[in-house]
């Protein structure tokens, strides 16, 4: 999963230049604008996803970082238009027309998605003597996941597909993520969905 995330944020970074181009070129600016906003929203996600796991980190609150990133990945495809058009009207800089439109395309998915790494390392983690090891693996494994979404990205997925063929992909396997964590918790403890179930009728 956490290979998964990688290059899921990836794609979409990569992505993020033919999205903007239309409106706001493709110069090295606007490359900078998106690079800086996905390292933003990252640095959030690593923050809120860190203070997130010391309270009660579970399965299912993780399954819901990658489906909570595929909804909020959407708006990428259906109102790129409408979020960059006025902005493109209001701002004659490309530089700031285009880092403010990737906040307003990118920030959150790419937040949430920032979110995934340190939440699994506390999941994952049994014990103080290996929380080194099991951070160092899982960074390893989801780096190791970013270079794949860029290479096949940058070298195949936009030859072979649209954009928005590449971003549906993209928020389909974030999805089927969410989904196989959630099916994988329940098939390990069943008592979970009954516990939830139990404590639903008593509210």
């Amino acid at each position: 999963m956490a290979f998964a995330s990688g290059a899921c944020i990836m794609t979409i970074e990569m992505l993020g230049a033919r999205i903007l181009s239309p409106y706001f070129g493709g110069s090295l600016s606007v490359w900078g604008s998106i690079i800086t906003i996905f390292m933003l929203a990252l640095a959030m996600g690593y923050l809120f996803g860190g203070r997130l796991s010391t309270r009660n980190p579970n399965a299912v609150t993780f399954a819901m970082f990658y489906i909570s990133a595929a909804v909020f990945s959407l708006p990428v495809i259906f109102l790129s238009d409408q979020i960059m058009e006025p902005i493109f009207m209001v701002m004659e800089d490309p530089r700031y027309g285009s880092l403010f439109a990737a906040i307003f395309l990118f920030f959150i998915p790419t937040t949430i998605l920032g979110m995934i790494s340190p939440y699994a390392v506390r999941l994952m983690v049994k014990s103080e003597e290996h929380s080194g090891h099991m951070a160092g693996l899982l960074y390893f494994v989801s780096t190791l996941g970013s270079a794949v979404g860029t290479l096949g990205t940058s070298f195949y997925f936009v030859l072979w597909w649209e954009v928005d063929q590449i971003l549906w992909g993209t928020i389909a396997a974030l999805a089927l993520c969410g989904c196989m964590i959630l099916v994988a918790h329940y098939a390990i403890n069943p008592q979970s969905q009954k516990e939830q179930g139990r404590h639903a009728k008593n509210a």
